[in-house]
C-alpha cells in the first residue's frame, strides 16, 4: 500500500513533465478533469494528535486489508497552472510514457 498522497504527488509530477514537453508545440491538448478511483484503507495513529492516514490499495492486497476496512474513493481533480501570478488550465502533450495509454 501506498499514501494517497504519493499517488497524487506522482500523477503531479507526471502531468508536470508532460507541460513542460508540450513548450514550443503546435498541438496541444487541453487538461480537463482528472477522475481517480482508488481503493483506500484508513489508519489512525495513536497518541496526542490522533493522526489519520489514507492508504491506496493494490488491487492485489485488497484480500489482505479487512474488507470492512477498504472504502472506494472517487477524487476529482481539476488541474491548473499559475502562468505570471494567474491561474489558467494547464495543455500537455507529447509521447505516452511507458505506463500510459
Amino acid at each position: 500500500m501506498i499514501e494517497l498522497s504519493t499517488v497524487i504527488q506522482d500523477l503531479r509530477e507526471e502531468l508536470e513533465q508532460s507541460i513542460a514537453e508540450a513548450q514550443g508545440k503546435n498541438l496541444q491538448f487541453e487538461l480537463g478533469a482528472i477522475e481517480l478511483e482508488v481503493s483506500l484503507a484508513l489508519e489512525k495513529s495513536a497518541g496526542g494528535k490522533g493522526k489519520v492516514r489514507f492508504w491506496v490499495v493494490d488491487l492485489g492486497a485488497e484480500g489482505a486489508v479487512r474488507s470492512n476496512a477498504v472504502q472506494r474513493v472517487k477524487l476529482s481533480l481539476q488541474p491548473t497552472v499559475e502562468v505570471a501570478g494567474v491561474r489558467t488550465s494547464a495543455f500537455v502533450s507529447g509521447r505516452a510514457g511507458s505506463l500510459e495509454q
